[in-house]
């Protein structure tokens, strides 16, 4: 499974749509490519971003829900959350160990 997400990352366009949908969660797909085009300049075809969609949902990135003849893109962080739990460790409370310096004979009161 993280293959999948490194996969999805790699691309920058779809490392645009996450950070659309990070904006505004819940967008159409139409949606999503007027707002690519209008703050990325990026003109893709609804075809060239529904492939993109596809390949963050199949690496648990985003997740979509219909409503009527709407589909909704959602995204989901559950897969990034567990890669940096993976690598960093469970986040803890305390304070990182600075080494002491030795006190010489000249710098005692």
């Amino acid at each position: 499974m993280a293959d999948d997400v490194f996969k999805a990352l790699a691309d920058p366009t779809r490392r645009r749509i996450l950070d659309e949908l990070t904006d505004r969660n819940g967008q159409t797909l139409f949606e999503i490519c007027g707002r690519l085009v209008a703050k990325h300049g990026l003109g893709l075809s609804r075809q060239a971003v529904s492939q993109h969609l596809a390949v963050l949902e199949t690496a648990g990135l985003l997740v979509t829900r219909r409503e009527g003849r709407y589909k909704f893109h959602d995204l989901n962080t559950d897969p990034l959350e567990h890669i940096v739990t993976r690598w960093l460790g469970p986040k803890t409370s305390k304070a990182p160990q600075t080494p002491q310096t030795p006190q010489t004979p000249e710098s005692t009161p």
